[in-house]
């Protein structure tokens, strides 16, 4: 059975946590604990560059957990309003940044950017766990 559930967050740097702290809850709900580690430190990722790089002042951004009906796939969405253009480097040995949307790409099943004609959504896709 599908299910979906998003919330919005200001833009401030409480949001990170809090966005941390939906996902783990909204996973526990749904008894996909194997998942909540993966997708919380994913979320911080996503968060932090929406509020650094995506949300203009005055804005919110969402963050959106959905499960599908037949497919074994949690994802997880980010979407913000603004006009960056996220791009995914690989990081150098000696780099302090640079490496969240990396790993979280390397963390997710499938990874990919919607952008729309205001913003952007930022997602990813994970493989549900065997009896999840």
């Amino acid at each position: 059975m599908p299910q979906s559930q998003q919330r919005r967050f200001p833009r401030r740097r409480s949001s990170v946590g809090a966005s941390r702290d939906f996902v783990g809850s909204v996973l526990t709900e749904w008894q996909l604990t194997p998942l909540i580690e993966d997708i919380k430190l994913c979320v911080s990722e996503l968060a932090t560059n929406a509020l650094l790089h995506g949300v203009p002042p005055g804005r919110e951004f969402a963050v959106l957990l959905h499960t599908g009906g037949d497919d074994d796939v949690v994802r997880l969405e980010v979407r913000d309003s603004g006009g960056g253009r996220p791009v995914v480097q690989h990081p150098h040995e000696d780099s302090c940044s640079g490496r969240g949307l990396f790993l979280v790409g390397e963390l997710a099943a499938e990874f990919g950017i919607d952008h729309h004609v205001v913003g952007k959504t930022v997602w990813l896709a994970f493989k549900r766990p065997s009896g999840g």
